[in-house]
């Protein structure tokens, strides 16, 4: 019986698998609030949050299960091979930020503390680097305006001056005829001059006669048009 109670504790000692699963949980929860304060898009997600944080106690409780020994390996390798994610993710930062906390679970399991911690550290700087930067950003606009104004050189020709007057650059995405051909609804791509810029712009608009439908809508850093 003695026998059989120690034969878990010949590889490694509970204290060191402690500290291992520890060291675990504290790195992945730290990556897991990088994650939740740089989330930036539309469908945030709590239970992938949570299974980043399982997900490294999970391969650290494999490597230390694992060890030195190679049949052990191969034995746990081909049961997860039973098993089948069937989790979509759409978002590809989403699956980064999951394997690199089974990546820092891992490092904990095999005792590579120094590494995990590195490691832990230089992603979330490069994360937060990422976030406040406009690194791989496309956007070209501050949203999109949208109204109708009635048929005629005069009312486009008042939209003109206004756009020219509180916008940087904007662009005539749609125009089509409604109403029988008496209104024009117009939507145009916009970028300001200022922060406030599109209130004014809204203001000097809905002083045109005949304008109606006037919407505005922000296009965020994370929509890629």
């Amino acid at each position: 019986m003695q026998t059989l109670l120690s034969y878990g504790f010949e590889q490694i000692e509970w204290q060191v698998a402690l500290l291992s699963f520890l060291f675990a949980f504290l790195l992945s929860s730290v990556i897991a609030v990088v994650y939740e304060r740089t989330f930036q898009g539309l469908s945030y997600s709590r239970g992938l949050v949570q299974s980043m944080v399982l997900g490294s106690i999970v391969s650290c409780l494999l490597m230390i299960a694992i060890g030195d020994n190679i049949a052990r390996g191969i034995g746990i390798v081909g049961s997860l091979a039973i098993i089948r994610f069937r989790t979509n993710l759409r978002d590809p930062r989403d699956l980064v930020f999951l394997f690199a906390s089974l990546g820092v679970g891992v490092a904990s399991g095999v005792q590579s503390y120094a590494t995990a911690i590195i490691g832990t550290i230089v992603y979330c700087l490069v994360v937060y680097i990422l976030f406040i930067s406009p690194f791989g950003t496309r956007r070209k606009h501050d949203g999109l305006i949208r109204f109708q104004i009635p048929t005629g050189p005069g009312p486009a020709s008042q939209v003109t001056q206004i756009m020219q007057q509180f916008t940087r650059n904007f662009v005539l995405v749609t125009m089509r005829n409604v109403a029988q051909g008496q209104v024009v609804d117009y939507a145009y791509q916009v970028k300001f001059t200022s922060t406030f810029a599109n209130q004014e712009l809204i203001q000097q608009l809905e002083t045109i006669d005949g304008i109606r439908g006037i919407t505005y809508t922000n296009q965020e850093a994370t929509v890629e048009v």
